[in-house]
């Protein structure tokens, strides 16, 4: 049924796959699905934002993400599934569904995590554009 699993992380944010983590895992090994791991970097190359961090920032802080990806995936996912890190640039709801579609994605895993705001609580944010613009299956995990 499903052939390719996408898993967003926040790799700074436990809540963003602790619960995901295992269902993807699961489904992975229930269809013989491969995992693809997706971790969104804010785009620091925009001209507003990019004229106050040094020139080789993002190279800097792309080179760091992967490394932190490769080390989550190495303590995290088995070596029986197949996985693929990916790091995509942009606000997290829209690199999450740009990366899909590229991906051939059949079915994105998140969890539903933000602590900002009461309103948030039900979904979150990120999750819910994910959800509302999708063209694939989401699974949101609480």
């Amino acid at each position: 049924m499903y052939q390719k699993i996408m898993l967003p992380v926040d790799l700074n944010e436990e809540a963003s796959w602790e619960k995901a983590l295992p269902t993807a895992l699961s489904l992975c090994h229930s269809f013989g699905a491969s995992l693809h791991v997706v971790t969104v970097l804010p785009d620091y190359r925009m001209p507003l934002v990019g004229s106050y961090f040094p020139k080789d920032f993002a190279a800097k802080a792309h080179q760091a993400v992967t490394d932190a990806q490769h080390e989550f995936i190495r303590e995290h996912v088995p070596e029986d599934i197949t996985v693929q890190s990916v790091i995509v640039d942009g606000s997290p709801w829209e690199a999450i569904i740009k990366a899909a579609k590229q991906l051939e994605i059949d079915l994105i895993v998140m969890a539903s995590h933000n602590k900002r705001k009461f309103v948030d609580y039900v979904l979150g944010p990120n999750a819910e554009h994910v959800v509302h613009h999708s063209k694939v299956s989401v699974m949101i995990v609480r």
